[in-house]
């Protein structure tokens, strides 16, 4: 009997930990393998570390992760034997305590492993240097912004095939590793044109990520708070951004000249701006003309050159990150009229303000975007549409100390461009659902629901009278939210 009881227990709590390893492990490479970010997270999300959910995004087994998993493996077994040689006719309640502590085991492997991980990454990081360093006449382009810089990215890309082999790091591409990864697997002696997006959480990651990649020339789309959690200021991510620019020697420095903490930036560099507003700018976009179709508009260039655009993106968002596009092609020798049907042919960059016609209803997915610009962006062509009109989203994540201030000001925004408000997580509604009330939004037309399914069903049961259901998904917070 005490043998069976020995080996249903051992199996029990071996399984039992497993469960909340690899929940933990999923959590932690979502906040980015940062020890003391996952150990914060854990006390605020105890009941997510035991909840069996559906994913979004699921645990990707990297070597890295692998690597982890073996180390944790060799921890759990090492405390076992110390248990089963030490604690006696104890032995099942000390093991049981084993079983919330491998919450912590994905830090602990981290920990461990954390010399063999550095030299791996400055392995990689050597290599992708030294191929960098091998293609001589390679342009590499630098890419950053609090918004706008994936979508000015694929743009970009677009414009400058025209005449260039161009590469760009794929999708949301813009962590060190992954910028590295780009150049390890994809960079080819044929690339002339090498654009790169440089994504900012911590102090320090634009500048490793320009060491590495050695910009000719770099674009700031934008600057506002956003991962005020990790970067605390808005003057601490001024600076930051800011190091794409500083980092130019002998290139041109692109400067979106609509926003405000850009503009009162000081640099000596050969900066080119662009935006909307007319002013001091090398690029202008004018006669901005926005429906449900498309957008047309006309850019001016630095000699007086006016040129008409003609794009299906919706939104003066939109039109400002393609003028940016459109000057770094311009300067790069491509003329503006060459131009013209490229700007025609673009399409929305996956998940960002993506129209999705299904018949009786539209879908505006605007799921990436966790900012208060693009939210607001996307809330104004929201607005534009016909029919019933439905936001959908949980909210804006680590915005800090403003996330309450901004999303209560998200709220108060929606409270004029829908019709129905279906907010998704009760903790996350308060805000929004205070400045929908504040912008004089009906209390009967707020719906709150814990997951985006429910909501989405909820959606799906009206009906509408032969109206167009209108419904954005703004924002999508990963499980780690």
């Amino acid at each position: 009997m005490n043998d069976i009881l020995f080996y249903v227990g051992i199996t029990f709590i071996s399984l039992a930990s497993v469960f909340l390893f690899v929940r933990s492990m999923h959590m932690f490479q979502l906040n980015s393998y940062k020890n003391i970010a996952h150990f914060k997270w854990i006390f605020k999300n105890l009941a997510k570390t035991v909840t069996p959910a559906k994913a979004k995004k699921p645990l990707v087994y990297t070597p890295r992760v692998i690597r982890m998993c073996i180390s944790a493996t060799m921890v759990h077994g090492l405390l076992i034997f110390v248990v089963l040689s030490f604690a006696g006719d104890l032995w099942i309640e000390f093991l049981l305590l084993l079983v919330p502590f491998s919450v912590f085991f994905p830090i602990i492997a981290n920990i461990i492993n954390a010399p063999i991980e550095k030299l791996n990454n400055l392995r990689y990081i050597n290599q992708a240097k030294r191929i960098i360093k091998t293609h001589k006449n390679l342009i590499t382009i630098g890419i950053t912004g609090s918004y706008g810089k994936t979508s000015t990215k694929f743009f970009l890309h677009k414009l400058l095939s025209v005449k260039y082999n161009t590469l760009m790091t794929p999708e949301s591409y813009n962590t060190t590793l992954g910028v590295v990864k780009t150049v390890r697997n994809e960079l080819k002696a044929t690339h002339e044109i090498f654009i790169c997006e440089m994504g900012l959480k911590w102090v320090g990651d634009i500048k490793e990520i320009c060491e590495i990649v050695k910009p000719k020339h770099s674009m700031l789309t934008s600057i506002g708070p956003q991962h005020l959690e990790t970067m605390k200021t808005i003057e601490n991510i001024v600076k930051e951004k800011f190091e794409i620019a500083d980092c130019i020697t002998d290139g041109m420095v692109f400067l979106n000249y609509d926003n405000d903490y850009i503009i009162n930036r000081k640099t000596d560099k050969n900066i080119i701006r662009y935006g909307l507003v007319e002013g001091n700018k090398d690029y202008c976009a004018s006669d901005i003309s926005v429906s449900e179709k498309g957008t047309d508009f006309t850019v001016t260039a630095p000699d007086g050159e006016k040129v008409g655009f003609t794009t299906r993106l919706l939104g003066a968002h939109n039109v400002q990150n393609i003028t940016g596009a459109i000057a770094v092609a311009h300067k790069l020798g491509i003329e503006m009229r060459e131009l013209i049907l490229p700007v025609k042919r673009l399409e929305p960059v996956p998940h960002r303000l993506e129209i999705i016609n299904k018949g009786d209803s539209v879908i505006i997915d605007d799921a990436f975007n966790s900012n208060p610009v693009g939210a607001k962006a996307a809330l104004d062509v929201l607005k534009m549409f016909g029919g019933i009109r439905f936001l959908v989203t949980p909210g804006m994540v680590e915005l800090g100390e403003k996330e309450y201030e901004l999303n209560m000001e998200l709220g108060r925004h929606a409270a004029d461009c829908c019709d129905t408000a279906v907010l998704i997580g009760e903790k996350q509604a308060v805000p929004i659902k205070a400045g929908l009330l504040d912008g004089g939004f009906p209390k009967d037309k707020i719906k709150v629901f814990k997951t985006i399914n429910e909501g989405l069903e909820f959606i799906n049961g009206i009906d509408s009278i032969n109206q167009q259901k209108v419904i954005l998904l703004e924002n999508d917070l990963p499980d780690n939210y």
